[in-house]
């Protein structure tokens, strides 16, 4: 195969929708890690480990953030639980974070290296991965690259690429097909996303669902549940999750002209990134909202306008104290393409959403055919549909009950993606099971 550097390299990030720039005299490929180090594994990030690796099976497991990591997380347990050793690696310190308390010492987490060839190539070497699974659209030209040249088969699953990305690629044609017909297997999360995929490579391309749908319920502490239910007690309360900058101060404005008819409403509102959340708070004060933060360990009591929940992982708790959700990234001045609505939906929630969801097409398509969500366009639109399904606390129910059996009907991607995935791993399994019974013998 001809090699992709060092003549495609910069095209291939660029038409992938990634950014190659200098920071600090290196090349950090589309993300910027400044501020959001583990500092003391830096190292990871140029391809230097910092945990061993054992001696069987290897599966290299990649999920850049949150949404990814839960995503893949049961195709993990399957893995862990056959005997198969994961190295698990992420790109953000959250993901990071939330992987220590998921999984066992079956799984290895470092951070993903730079997409540099020196570094893969230090990477690659000393972990040796026997196959490589990556989640959603991670596509890094150097480690395509690299693992077809060691003949590593390379899995991408639950594959998706959005509107922007897509047409990038169509604007590449003949680079779009070297990079992704080195693919083993190329597994999409819904129909559009196969033909997207197939329409670029020469490769088979499966629609297996969305593994989002395949997740687990978003876990609380019941007990706290409980306590902050009493301490909002009769209140109506409606959420803006996952935010982006500028859907909080419209979720502020929303409040007041909600108020005006629900003197006692309490808005909730999760930003997509719990650091933003002092700042959020001086903006919504400076609009005259009495803001109590979750991250100060303050509660929400009568006199208070919005509750701040920046905290990480504690979307199940925010959910199961509102049976009303805006789904975020989707009114942003900004950042667009929506966010995963399916958690809600699992915790029997009535889901809103502006009309830029179209990195969550397929579910939120599905949601909103069953009724369990609907589209707004502006805060005034968002203010009169969280003033009706109020009033309305049947319609609100029917809503929530729709949405949960939708999400429950998406159902099902795991097991097709281990079916699809099985050629490659259960030649693994056998070989860690047998391993794992000789060491026993012994």
């Amino acid at each position: 195969m001809k090699p992709l550097f060092p003549r495609f390299a910069f095209g291939a990030y660029r038409a992938a929708g990634q950014i190659v720039r200098p920071l600090t005299g290196l090349y950090l490929a589309g993300r910027t890690f400044a501020g959001k180090e583990e500092r003391s594994r830096r190292r990871e990030r140029y391809g230097h480990a910092s945990a061993e690796r054992p001696e069987r099976p290897l599966v290299w497991v990649h999920a850049a953030s949150v949404g990814e990591l839960n995503a893949i997380a049961g195709l993990i347990d399957y893995l862990a639980r056959h005997n198969v050793h994961v190295l698990l690696t992420t790109s953000t310190v959250t993901a990071a974070a939330i992987a220590a308390k998921r999984f066992d010492d079956r799984v290895t987490h470092q951070y993903r290296p730079l997409d540099i060839p020196a570094i893969m190539r230090r990477f690659l070497d000393f972990w040796r991965p026997d196959l490589v699974v990556s989640c959603e659209s991670e596509i890094w030209p150097t480690t395509i690259h690299l693992l077809s040249e060691r003949h590593i088969p390379h899995a991408l699953v639950n594959g998706r690429l959005s509107d922007r990305t897509f047409g990038r690629w169509r604007r590449n044609p003949s680079l779009a097909a070297t990079l992704l017909n080195r693919y083993a297997l190329i597994l999409a999360q819904s129909d559009e996303q196969a033909e997207r995929f197939s329409l670029l490579s020469e490769r088979r391309v499966v629609s297996t669902g969305n593994l989002k749908a395949d997740a687990q319920i978003p876990a609380a502490e019941m007990e706290e549940v409980r306590r902050l239910g009493a301490s909002i007690g009769q209140r109506d309360v409606w959420a803006a999750i996952s935010t982006h900058p500028g859907e909080e101060k419209m979720a502020g404005a929303v409040h007041q002209m909600l108020e005006k008819r629900h003197p006692d409403i309490l808005t909730l509102i999760v930003p997509r990134h719990a650091e933003r959340g002092d700042a959020i708070a001086q903006q919504l004060s400076e609009a005259g909202l009495r803001v109590a933060q979750r991250s100060k360990g303050e509660v929400p009591d009568r006199q208070t306008d919005v509750w701040l929940g920046d905290t990480m992982n504690e979307l199940g708790l925010y959910l199961r104290l509102t049976g009303i959700a805006f789904m975020g990234r989707s009114l942003a001045e900004e950042a667009t393409g929506g966010q995963n609505p399916l958690e809600a939906a699992m915790l029997d929630t009535a889901i809103l959403t502006g009309p830029e969801y179209t990195n969550f097409r397929d579910a939120f398509e599905r949601l909103r055919k069953a009724g369990g969500a609907k589209m707004v366009k502006d805060k005034e639109t968002l203010a009169g549909a969280v003033n009706f399904l109020l009033t309305r606390p049947s319609m609100r129910n029917r809503m929530a009950a729709a949405a949960a059996d939708a999400a429950g009907k998406m159902r099902g991607a795991l097991d097709a993606t281990l079916r699809e995935l099985d050629r490659f791993i259960h030649p693994l399994i056998m070989d860690a099971t047998f391993r794992n019974e000789t060491d026993e013998f012994h």
